[in-house]
């Protein structure tokens, strides 16, 4: 038995076909002796690619594979990086099961189409960002608000280079838990100057990563 029942199979394969534009590449970082969630991690990647031909899959040891680690900036594993025309720096950490798996088929077909249903004014705000941004949004499985968190900091970087953003499942990775004092989720950390915890709205969010730029700024100055 796989991981997604045939039903949730059926409903991909319709929702893909109507949606996907461009060919989206998973690439997936595991190692030769999985991690606690590895093995459940690509058994996942590797049967979406069953509901549509424009979904691939490639598989790094991140052991192994430090190089190809190293290209793509991935520190841990499992871990899940979507790339459509180019690397838009969505980046998944630990498996997206639960509420997390609506963010990761939402965020294939943004990848696929390379933009975003973003308001305008937040994809105005989004191109005066020049500075690397770092979001890293804490999740867990059974978080019914964290996928519109993860969603949002994945959207700004589809919108900009300058931004990268990690979905970090806390379970999995207890130490970043411990580092980032999360006690609550979704916790959403940007450039590890700013942080703040809860779904906020998009037009909010965008002005936490403002002012995280603001602070890279000065930081330059200083």
């Amino acid at each position: 038995m796989g991981i997604l029942p045939d039903k949730q199979k059926t409903r991909l394969k319709n929702l893909f076909a109507s949606k996907l534009d461009g060919e989206v590449k998973m690439v997936m970082f595991t190692q030769q002796f999985e991690c606690e969630f590895c093995k459940d991690t690509r058994e996942l990647v590797e049967e979406l690619t069953q509901t549509s031909p424009k979904l691939k899959v490639v598989i790094y040891d991140f052991s192994k594979d430090k190089e190809k680690a190293k290209e793509f900036n991935v520190d841990k594993i499992p871990a899940i990086v979507l790339v459509g025309k180019r690397d838009y720096c969505v980046r998944f950490y630990g498996i997206p099961s639960g509420y997390e798996f609506t963010a990761l088929t939402e965020d294939i077909i943004d990848v696929s189409i390379g933009k975003t249903n973003l308001t305008p004014q937040t994809k105005e705000k989004l191109q005066t960002i020049n500075k690397p941004i770092h979001i890293q949004v804490f999740t867990t499985p059974t978080c019914p608000y964290c996928p519109q968190a993860v969603r949002l900091a994945h959207q700004f970087a589809i919108e900009n280079p300058f931004i990268r953003a990690d979905m970090i499942e806390v379970v999995e990775f207890p130490f970043l838990g411990q580092r980032y004092a999360v006690m609550g989720v979704p916790k959403v950390v940007i450039n590890e100057t700013i942080s703040f915890v809860g779904a906020l709205p998009e037009d909010r969010f965008i002005e936490y990563v403002l002012i995280a730029q603001s602070r890279a700024e000065a930081h330059m100055f200083t």
